[in-house]
């Protein structure tokens, strides 16, 4: 496993994924051995249409046995979405780094994630 070089890779694909929020933790990226992710943007919607709504997200950086807060009981109001993350504050995830979401109450939170997956 060789982290990939940034300034020459061989391949630079974007990537966009999605799912539905609920209160048990989900890992939504996890990087594969070889790769290095770049997140662009994570927006999270809530589409209840009374209720503000929680979310929190976790970085792990080495493989799952530590993670850090980037979010926490983040409020969202009621048909609204949240820019969590945009081009302005992007990050790297290396390989075998993880992404995790939670919702703070279940059906009324949905995700987008976007980014790059660099690999030499």
């Amino acid at each position: 496993m060789a982290t990939p070089n940034i300034v020459d890779v061989a391949t630079i694909n974007g990537f966009t994924v999605a799912g539905q929020l609920t209160t048990s933790t989900a890992d939504v990226i996890d990087v594969p051995a070889e790769y290095t992710y770049k997140i662009n943007t994570i927006i999270i919607a809530n589409w209840h249409g009374s209720v503000t709504r929680e979310v929190y997200a976790w970085i792990s950086t080495d493989n799952g046995s530590n993670y850090k807060e980037i979010a926490s009981a983040v409020s969202i109001p009621s048909d609204a979405t949240l820019i969590l993350i945009d081009k302005s504050s992007s990050f790297y995830l290396d390989e075998t780094d993880i992404l995790r979401l939670e919702a703070g109450n279940n059906d009324a939170l949905d995700y987008i994630i976007s980014g790059e997956k660099l690999t030499d």
